[in-house]
């Protein structure tokens, strides 16, 4: 994958985003309402509005980010989604006016930033976006090494009579990256959907919000705020500034 770059995913998956992953929990903007305070709200890697769209129908004025021009576009063609402001840029540090008493990134969106770099400066440059009393909230899965055999792994996901859809992933435990392609086979062709990760473990996450002066006010194992577990398979983290709670 040399020429991925930041909007890869977006741009190649944006024609078949909203049919892979049209649901969402509406427990999470529940959450997320109750987290905004009343206030405007950011979303990192805006994607085609699955999140922002419902948050704005509840009131929360509600800001972008996102890389991919095609994704942005799914999002404004939608109810609801055409008044939406986005930034087009990388979400880890592209410039956006205001303040937010609400910046959140979900479904591992974080994990986009490719580099330990790249995902401390997001942070450093979130924490001069909040308002004295906003949060942060980061939803991203809990790394698994069991789900690689000689660091790859090669599953079907879905099956029916009209396609197939493949996932094949090699795992860089170095760089701590995950390859992967979301292969679709279809009786018009092989469609290929890149993407690659960096994950970061829960406790590398606390450390880069400390170094933006930021701290730990929550972690969940799910938008319910059930407690996070070490069998949870993701959490929700909440961070807000050093010394304000």
């Amino acid at each position: 994958m040399e020429d991925y770059d930041e909007r890869t995913y977006g741009d190649r998956i944006a024609g078949v985003y909203d049919e892979m992953y049209s649901e969402y929990n509406q427990t999470s903007i529940e959450t997320l309402y109750e987290l905004a305070q009343g206030g405007p709200a950011l979303e990192l890697g805006i994607g085609t509005g699955r999140i922002a769209i419902p948050l704005r129908q509840k009131g929360v004025e509600v800001h972008g980010i996102d890389a991919s021009a095609a994704m942005v576009e799914k999002l404004h063609d939608k109810p609801g989604g055409e008044n939406v402001p986005v930034t087009l840029g990388d979400f880890g540090d592209a410039a956006v006016d205001g303040q937010f008493s609400l910046i959140y990134v979900v479904f591992n969106t974080f994990y986009g930033l490719l580099t330990q770099e790249a995902q401390i400066n997001c942070f450093r440059n979130v924490a001069k976006r909040l308002t004295p009393e906003g949060v942060f909230v980061l939803e991203v899965f809990v790394p698994d090494m069991t789900r690689y055999t000689d660091q790859q792994t090669f599953r079907a996901v879905n099956l029916d009579e009209n396609r197939i859809q493949l996932d094949a992933s090699q795992h860089d435990p170095v760089k701590q990256q995950v390859m992967s392609q979301h292969i679709f086979l279809t009786g018009e062709g092989i469609h290929f959907y890149p993407v690659k990760l960096r994950y970061t473990w829960p406790s590398e996450l606390d450390l880069m919000a400390r170094l933006a002066g930021l701290d730990l006010r929550h972690r969940w194992g799910d938008w319910s705020q059930s407690d996070f577990t070490a069998e949870s398979g993701k959490h929700i983290s909440v961070y807000g500034r050093a010394g304000d709670f």
